[in-house]
């Protein structure tokens, strides 16, 4: 076992000229047990040329002390995730005490837009955040096994007797529904009966005021052809004085309060 954990690979990059032997156990004791075991390979003021040298996918775990926010930066962070593998660890120490306000979920953010998973805070005084690259490659792929849903069988009983649907309708249910009777039979020519409640008393009663017809309020006609426009273009005679504006050929619509007086 111990073989093992010496053979794994540590890195400690920090945006720092240099750092405390303390300050990096402090912080690998986070993401790393047996830490008198280590020997990590720390780059100060980290950059992306300090990472060319760094093979792809050859790092264990990775610890990022940072003095500032801006640290690593997301060119930086993605070379980062380049030298991890698979299923490594990375962990964004803060080392300032003055940006530790609201610093988790800032770094936190980071580490969700570079692509790690299993985010979280590592709980510790200082502020740090952990998180975990995939396991998978990019450009990996992968079948997905699909499972099929077996619906229930439903055994039909052939001796079972069937019920004509038919057979438990009524008369009255066969019944053509008819539309309530009306007291009045509304036409072009009848008028409106002695207690007409559908309105058109009420309309013969306001034509009759103005002195024309119920077939000169229904199709009105207009020899000058002004008789529409409203009473500015009507003459003296013309039967429509006094009616609101219309179309030829249209029933004049009236208003209900349109005989009422103004005062």
């Amino acid at each position: 076992m111990g073989t093992e954990m010496e053979q794994e690979r540590l890195l400690v990059v920090t945006d720092q000229v240099a750092v405390s032997v303390s300050a990096v156990f402090d912080a690998v004791k986070v993401v790393r047990e047996g830490v008198e075991q280590i020997d990590p390979l720390i780059i100060t003021q980290a950059s992306l040329d300090s990472l060319l040298s760094v093979e792809s996918s050859s790092i264990d775990d990775v610890v990022s002390l940072c003095k500032s926010l801006e640290f690593p930066s997301d060119q930086l962070l993605a070379n980062l995730s380049r030298v991890l593998k698979p299923g490594g660890r990375i962990l964004l120490y803060l080392t300032s005490q003055s940006e530790v306000q609201m610093a988790n979920s800032s770094l936190e953010r980071k580490l969700l837009l570079a692509g790690f998973l299993d985010i979280q805070s590592s709980g510790n005084k200082s502020v740090g955040v952990t998180g975990k690259k995939p396991s998978w490659k990019i450009g990996s792929s992968f079948s997905i096994k699909k499972t099929s849903q077996v619906l229930p069988k439903v055994q039909v009983d052939d001796d079972a007797d069937l019920i004509d649907e038919d057979s438990l309708l009524t008369e009255e249910d066969l019944k053509k529904p008819q539309l309530p009777p009306s007291d009045c039979e509304v036409g072009s020519t009848r008028k409106a009966c002695k207690n007409c409640t559908c309105g058109r008393a009420e309309a013969e009663e306001k034509v009759e005021k103005l002195g024309i017809t119920m077939d000169q309020l229904n199709n009105p006609q207009s020899a000058c052809g002004n008789c529409g426009l409203g009473d500015a273009f009507r003459c003296s005679t013309c039967p429509y004085k006094g009616l609101p504006p219309f179309k030829l050929g249209e029933k004049v619509t009236l208003s209900g309060n349109f005989l009422a007086a103004d005062i």
